[in-house]
């Protein structure tokens, strides 16, 4: 049960403490139910600001923290966040994976679900797909930059594929797909599976998933460096499993 995490949080958090949290999409669902929790046990304050773990748009975290945003602590895809630390924005030694995550495909709802059990299969639907969507964060730069080449059709799909500007001021790929502006669409699982209007045709085949994580990891100069590592021990603890489940991904010890 999440209470005996709280107990502890609460009997370590001394004063209440506004945490300053950047947090890109995949990881939003399980934190939005989880950080009331968090700020029950402690009395610590979140203030929370979305945008993309990697990418051109100007609401990108790298983008954010370059130009000199304030944070304590930032919650993104683990490669993303590996990144940030070789640029000297994070503190890398501080790492902590909360999650694992899957990309997977959408269908508007109604409309049949094409094959993508095997590579070949994948390869077959996005071929024949009128129109395919994908994220501006890391799933979408993974698609448009390694795996549409992997599979040697980045050229023939390029004139019918459409980068998606996600959360704070975009919206969700299967959002798109849903208004039936994309035949298919990908992104991280956790992204697809609570948006209305769509049917999830399934994960990636294993051979040719990113294995994604989520990671928190704290800035390089926190002004609440303690409360922040007591969010990030709150979020991968095994009370925080079943929110994480919930959301769609798996838990750290979920091997």
């Amino acid at each position: 049960m999440i209470i005996a995490v709280i107990i502890l949080l609460a009997a370590q958090a001394a004063n209440a403490a506004d945490v300053h949290v950047m947090i890109s999409s995949g990881f939003h669902g399980a934190y939005s139910e989880l950080a009331p929790a968090f700020e029950r046990a402690t009395g610590n304050h979140l203030i929370t600001t979305r945008g993309p773990s990697m990418g051109d748009s100007p609401e990108a975290i790298p983008a954010r923290l370059s130009r000199g945003e304030s944070a304590d602590v930032v919650i993104l895809d683990g490669g993303a966040a590996d990144e940030l630390g070789k640029r000297g924005l994070v503190q890398a030694d501080s790492k902590v994976e909360l999650a694992r995550s899957l990309i997977g495909m959408v269908v508007r709802e109604g409309a049949q679900k094409p094959d993508i059990a095997s590579v070949d299969a994948l390869r077959n639907a996005l071929l024949a797909a009128r129109s395919i969507a994908y994220s501006d964060s890391g799933s979408g730069t993974y698609l448009s930059t390694v795996l549409f080449e992997k599979l040697g059709i980045a050229d023939q799909i390029a004139a019918k594929s459409r980068k998606v500007r996600g959360p704070p001021s975009g919206e969700p790929v299967a959002a798109v797909v849903a208004r039936g502006e994309a035949e298919i669409g990908f992104q991280q699982v956790a992204e697809l599976i609570h948006v209305p209007g769509v049917t999830l045709v399934g994960a990636l085949p294993a051979e040719v998933q990113p294995n994604f994580s989520f990671a928190g990891v704290l800035t390089k100069a926190p002004h609440e460096a303690e409360a922040a590592r007591a969010l990030l021990l709150f979020l991968s603890s095994r009370e925080a499993a079943a929110a994480v489940t919930k959301a769609g991904l798996k838990p750290p010890s979920d091997r």
